[in-house]
């Protein structure tokens, strides 16, 4: 068993671990080339921060929004590891196995180091074929996998209670640099994940930050995946003000929305969910357990948040920040899973503490998404819509503005290397390797308008969807709790297509997919169909070949 690890000697230790060998001036290229922060939030609903319609409290993403770009029509893949995937490849997730084959890529990491950059992550693992310091990453500091307790994800500590954990013995890995931890137990009382995230990325800012060499630093919290867990201070913030219940939540977010411009009021609001009970027909002890839950999950995304300003100060106080290139974007939806779907050893124990396991809840989630239908799983907008702020002060002029350009996780990577000055190769080690699916965000930032993609496609579990233009064709399950308690991960085959109606909107009236027309329009839905078909033979080969 690896000894325990401090939260706090581990950044000292960081310090003196050999770094691989530095590239020349000469390779590094021109040491103004901007540096590059992406930070990904985990299960973040489309509606949960300030600049997105929210009352939680995110002023420094608030503030990003207003000196950059917010995009209203972004998408991610429903879930973690396609989403992860995509960011890292610029490929869809099925051309990868959600990035588990590396042969027939090259990852944004491999292509920036080799382009000069310095890599640097920290968070939560996933969307890598191996660890990070095996696909492309110089230095790495985090959780290998999963989610897990954020006050303790490791051994019960002398005088403290058991952690929760989502199922007996679960011991999630952590890792620093080239050494693994499991289990990992910080020696530091005091220690909770989103802080040691940001402390880490602080660390690493100011050690390459004063360096001629660029570096990009990819840092995926965890934050506000479950289990729901919170400092007891963050939690007091908002205990009591969700008594007002969902379905209100949702309206007060729905008109902040309309009003920032970033949805269209004529698309209404989606109904409430239908695995969701009406606030008010719920008792007193329930609206007030309920409450605690979204207080939590709240005071998560607050927390998360001050850490992102600590490190946009340390970059100001580094007098880089005008020239970094900052994005922020979730993975997928708001999660309605359900605790009790699994064997958690906290049965019963209410959310925030070191002791407890549970989730946001379905209700919540279906208000995080707001004013989208469903969530994480899910290929209606509520799996698939996530925010996304860009901010770099040296390229965008327009700040404060919108963008309702169609835009997808896959383009994070082509963005990523044009702002570096580099290009994606054709072949790696003589073997041909597939061209980017993504496009590059840059043309928005200069406030032009890039070529836009003929389609859009989905496709986890059961569920699949394709967008062409303003139409999206969607075909789930028949079980409308996936996501909430069905947790079976089936691949789609070409027998299972029939089981799913296809369900068609237009999403230039009907952004909500409040009204399905596909038997109005019976061509279309034949078309698209045939679209995705050929898409999914396409996309399903290349990982084989």
């Amino acid at each position: 068993m690896n000894r325990p690890i401090s939260s706090t000697p581990w950044l000292l230790l960081v310090l003196v671990v050999t770094f691989a060998p530095r590239i020349s001036a000469e390779s590094a290229g021109p040491a103004k080339r901007p540096h590059i922060v992406l930070i990904v939030a985990d299960d973040l609903g489309y509606s949960d921060l300030g600049c997105y319609g929210s009352e939680i409290s995110t002023p420094n993403l608030d503030r990003l929004a207003r000196g950059g770009l917010r995009f209203s029509q972004f998408y991610n893949n429903a879930k973690c590891a396609p989403s992860r995937a995509s960011i890292l490849t610029g490929l869809y997730p099925q051309q990868t196995r959600d990035a588990g084959d590396g042969r027939r890529n090259r990852n944004l990491p491999q292509v920036l180091r080799a382009a000069g950059y310095r890599t640097l992550m920290i968070g939560r693992g996933g969307g890598l074929p191996s660890t990070p310091l095996k696909s492309g990453f110089d230095r790495f500091f985090g959780l290998l996998d999963g989610c897990c307790n954020y006050f303790n994800p490791g051994l019960r500590r002398e005088g403290e209670s058991e952690p929760g954990r989502k199922k007996r013995g679960e011991q999630r890995a952590w890792g620093r640099d080239h050494e693994r931890y499991q289990p990992f137990t910080p020696l530091d009382r005091d220690f909770y994940a989103t802080d040691a995230f940001t402390d880490a990325a602080i660390e690493y800012v100011e050690e390459y930050g004063k360096d001629d060499r660029p570096f990009f630093l990819y840092l995926p919290y965890s934050a506000p995946h479950f289990p729901i867990h919170a400092r007891t201070e963050d939690i007091a913030k908002y205990r009591g003000k969700y008594k007002l219940g969902w379905d209100r939540l949702r309206e007060s977010r729905y008109t902040r929305l309309v009003d920032a411009g970033l949805i269209d009021e004529s698309w209404g609001l989606s109904k409430r969910d239908g695995e969701v009970e009406a606030w008010d027909d719920l008792d007193d002890r329930e609206k007030d357990a309920w409450d605690l839950h979204m207080a939590v999950y709240a005071a998560m995304i607050d927390r998360m948040d001050q850490g992102i300003g600590k490190i946009l100060e340390k970059l100001r106080k580094l007098d880089i920040d005008k020239n970094t290139l900052v994005l922020f974007l979730s993975d997928n939806g708001a999660c309605a899973e359900d605790d009790a779907a699994f064997p958690t050893t906290a049965r019963g124990i209410p959310p925030g503490s070191l002791e407890s396991y549970r989730t946001q809840g379905v209700g919540w989630a279906n208000a995080s998404n707001t004013p989208f239908r469903k969530f994480k799983w899910w290929l209606h907008e509520g799996g698939v819509a996530s925010p996304l702020i860009a901010y770099w002060p040296a390229v965008i002029e327009n700040r404060g503005h919108v963008s309702h350009e169609v835009a997808h996780i896959m383009d994070i990577l082509p963005t990523c290397l044009e702002v570096a000055g580099t290009t994606y190769p054709a072949e790696h080690g003589g073997r041909e390797i597939l061209p980017l699916e993504g496009h590059s965000l840059v043309p928005i930032f200069q406030g032009k308008s890039r070529p836009g993609y003929d389609a859009i496609y989905w496709q986890f579990s059961q569920c699949r969807a394709v967008r062409t233009g303003k139409w999206k064709l969607v075909g789930s399950p028949l079980s409308s709790r996936l996501g909430i308690d069905n947790f079976t991960h089936n691949s789609l085959r070409p027998s299972e297509a029939a089981k799913a109606r296809w369900e068609l909107y237009d999403l230039e009236s009907d952004r909500t997919e409040t009204r399905d027309v596909a038997a109005d329009h019976p061509h279309r839905v034949r078309k698209m169909a045939r679209k995705f078909e050929k898409w999914f033979a396409r996309v399903r080969n290349a990982k084989t070949r």
